[in-house]
C-alpha cells in the first residue's frame, strides 16, 4: 500500500471513493449538455435526516489563478471557499486524519449536506473534515464574480480539472502546515465529478464505455419495474413532439400537464421532452431505497413510484394522465405545487459546467434502439456538438484530453502498476456505472459494486431506513480506510 506525498507537502494517504461518475452529452435534437448533477429546485429539508446534521464553519483560501505558466497574470489570485468541521478531531498532537471532500460543480453547501457518511464516521476516527469548494463553482469565483468569471473564453479557460486538483493540492497542504498537522494522513473523498476531480481516471471518455451505456441503464431501471412503464414512456416521445408542432396540441399539454401560465407555447415546444428526460434520468440516479432530497424531495425508489403513476393513474388512462402522473412523482412529491414550470434553473451554482463539457468533459452520448426509451440518435454526433461549443464559447473540444492527461484506456493493467489506495463504488442502477471500475485492480485499489445501489448513496447519511446491503458497503469502506491508516502509521513511526 503506497503512501504518497503531495506537492513537495508531507507525507498523506489518498483514498478515493468515486461514487459513480456524471455528465451527458449529446446534440441529437432537444436534448442538450446535461450536468453531473440535476439543475431542477433543491430542497433542503429530508424526509430522514435534517440538514443541520451537517455542521461546519466557512472559511475562505487565498488561492492563485494559475497553477501552471509563470506569466505575470498567472500570480493573479480569488477566494476559494471551504467548509471545516472539527468536533471530534483528535487534533495535531496525535497526527489525527483529516478528510477532505473534493468539491464537484456547484456549491460546496448542496454536497456537503448530502456527504452524511464523512460526518457518521469522523467519532471513530477523529477525523477532521474539510469540504472544499471547486473553482468556478459556487462562491469560489476568480475574477471576483459569477459574471466575470464566466465573461468569455479568455477568463472561463482557467477553469479545468488539473487546476482544481492544483487547488485542492495547495489548500490541503497551507492547512496542514497552519494546523502544525504536518503527519497527519489525509483521506480524500469525491463523488460523480468530485471523484475525477481527486484525479482518477474513469471511463466514460474517448469512447472506452460504450456510447449507448447511460440511457441504457436508465431505461433498463424502468423496464425491471414494468414492461408497461418502459413502453409508455418510450412512445410518449414522437406524441410530444407531434402535440408541440401545433396550437391545439400545445394547448392541450399545457392544460393536462398543468404547466403554469408563465411558461410560453415556445418554452413547452423547446423543453418540454428535456424536462421529462430530466425526470427519468434523474430519478434513475437517485433511486434510494428511502425518501430523499439530493435533488429534490423524492420518495423511496422514486423508479417505481414513477412507473406505477404510469401503470395506475389516478385519473384516465390517457397517455398524458399517465405522463402527468410521472411527473408529479418527480417534481411534486411535496404536494406544493399547483403548476409546473418547465424552464432550466441553476439553483446550485452550476453554470461553469457546460463550458467543461465542451473542454475537456467530452463524453460521447447516444442510443441503442432496441435498449433505450429515449429517441435520441443512434450515433454520437462530434462534429455537431463541436460545431455548439465554439457557437457558444469559441472554443475547440478537446476530445481526447482527459485520457492525455489522466489515463483511462487498459485502465486495470496502467492501474495495477502505478495505483493504490483507492475505492472505486458503483451501484448499477446508476447510469453512470456503465462508465465506473467495477474489477478489483490490485489488493489496496478496490471497486465495491451494488447491484441495487444509486448515485452517491454510499455517502449519505445512515438512516434507520438502509437495507442491510448498504451497511455492508460503507462497513467493508470503514474497515479498508482503517487499514490504510494503520498502515499509514506503522510507515511513519519507522521513517
Amino acid at each position: 500500500m503506497a503512501v504518497c506525498s503531495v506537492m513537495h507537502g508531507p507525507l498523506c494517504i489518498f483514498v478515493l471513493i468515486l461514487v459513480s461518475l456524471g455528465t451527458s452529452v449529446s446534440m441529437a435534437p432537444k436534448r442538450s449538455i446535461f450536468h453531473f448533477s440535476p439543475t431542477r429546485k433543491w430542497n433542503t429539508s429530508s424526509a430522514t435526516v435534517p440538514a443541520s446534521a451537517a455542521k461546519y464553519h466557512v472559511r475562505y483560501y487565498t488561492q492563485i489563478l494559475d497553477h501552471f505558466t509563470f506569466v505575470p497574470e498567472s500570480y493573479q489570485t480569488f477566494q476559494q471557499r471551504y467548509l471545516i468541521n472539527s468536533d471530534h478531531w483528535g487534533g495535531a498532537s496525535t497526527n489525527s486524519p483529516i478528510f477532505v471532500y473534493a468539491g464537484n460543480e456547484g456549491f460546496i453547501e448542496w454536497f456537503t449536506e448530502n456527504t452524511g457518511f464523512m460526518f457518521d464516521i469522523a467519532p471513530q476516527f477523529k477525523a477532521l473534515l474539510v469540504f472544499i469548494e471547486h473553482r468556478f463553482y459556487g462562491h469560489s469565483m476568480p475574477f471576483g464574480s459569477q459574471k466575470a468569471a464566466n465573461s468569455n473564453s479568455s477568463t472561463q479557460g482557467f477553469l479545468s480539472s488539473a487546476q482544481a486538483l492544483a487547488d485542492f493540492a495547495t489548500l490541503i497542504i497551507d492547512l496542514k502546515k497552519n494546523l502544525s498537522a504536518e503527519d497527519s494522513p489525509v483521506v480524500i473523498f469525491g463523488g460523480s465529478y468530485g471523484g475525477i476531480s481527486s484525479s482518477a481516471p474513469i471511463l466514460y471518455f474517448d469512447n472506452i464505455t460504450p456510447p449507448a451505456s447511460f440511457d441504457n441503464t436508465v431505461s433498463q431501471d424502468f423496464r425491471s419495474e414494468s414492461e408497461n412503464c418502459f413502453q409508455v414512456i418510450k412512445g410518449s416521445w414522437n406524441v410530444i413532439d407531434n402535440m408541440t408542432s401545433t396550437a391545439k396540441g400545445l394547448k392541450s399539454l399545457r392544460k393536462a400537464l398543468r404547466i403554469c401560465k408563465s411558461n410560453s407555447d415556445n418554452d413547452i415546444a423547446g423543453y418540454l421532452s428535456e424536462w421529462f428526460y430530466e425526470a427519468y434520468y434523474t430519478a434513475a440516479m437517485t433511486d434510494y431505497p428511502y425518501a430523499a432530497n439530493f435533488v429534490q424531495p423524492l420518495p423511496a425508489y422514486p423508479v417505481k413510484q414513477i412507473c406505477k403513476a404510469i401503470d395506475n393513474p389516478s385519473g384516465s388512462t390517457d397517455l398524458l394522465s399517465q405522463l402527468y402522473g410521472a411527473a408529479n412523482v418527480y417534481y411534486n412529491y411535496t404536494e406544493s405545487s399547483s403548476c409546473f414550470d418547465i424552464l432550466p434553473t441553476d439553483p446550485h451554482g452550476e453554470a461553469g459546467w457546460q463550458f467543461q463539457a465542451c473542454t475537456e468533459m467530452v463524453m460521447p452520448m447516444a442510443e441503442d434502439p432496441k435498449k433505450s426509451m429515449f429517441p435520441y440518435s443512434s450515433t454520437y454526433d462530434y462534429e455537431a456538438f463541436a460545431k455548439s461549443c465554439k457557437s457558444s464559447y469559441g472554443i475547440q473540444p478537446r476530445r481526447h484530453w482527459i485520457t492525455t492527461l489522466y489515463g483511462g484506456h487498459d485502465i486495470k493493467r496502467v492501474l495495477k502498476n502505478f495505483a493504490s489506495n483507492i475505492i472505486f463504488f458503483n451501484g448499477l442502477r446508476d447510469p453512470w456505472s456503465g462508465g465506473g471500475v467495477l474489477e478489483d485492480i490490485n489488493e489496496s485499489v478496490v471497486a465495491i459494486v451494488a447491484k441495487e445501489g444509486a448515485h452517491h448513496v454510499d455517502f449519505r447519511f445512515a438512516t434507520k431506513e438502509d437495507p442491510q446491503w448498504l451497511k455492508d458497503v460503507r462497513t467493508r469502506e470503514i474497515s479498508i480506510i482503517k487499514m490504510w491508516i494503520q498502515q499509514y502509521y506503522k510507515d511513519l513511526q519507522n521513517s
